[in-house]
């Protein structure tokens, strides 16, 4: 179930998962295309990230979209 971001320029908590919660980012393959992936959004997208926690299956955020920007554009591009 997606939640609709009613702030685009808000600060939010975003919790990405995997579907059926497999571990696939203990392998090093995955979680660099993850990081470079949040990378790029930086860069090119306007994502300012605060913070964030890849786990085994899931990956935490603490983020939101610089002036200009939409977050549910970058999180759908993501």
């Amino acid at each position: 179930m997606a939640y609709p971001i009613r702030h685009q320029q808000g600060l939010y908590f975003i919790t990405c998962t995997v579907v059926e919660w497999l571990d696939i980012f203990t392998r090093p393959l995955y979680k660099d295309l993850i990081i470079d992936s949040l990378r790029y959004c930086q860069a090119n997208k306007g994502l300012e990230l605060f913070s964030y926690c890849l786990m085994t299956n899931h990956l935490h955020l603490i983020a939101r979209a610089a002036e200009g920007y939409a977050l549910s554009d970058i999180m759908r591009d993501f």
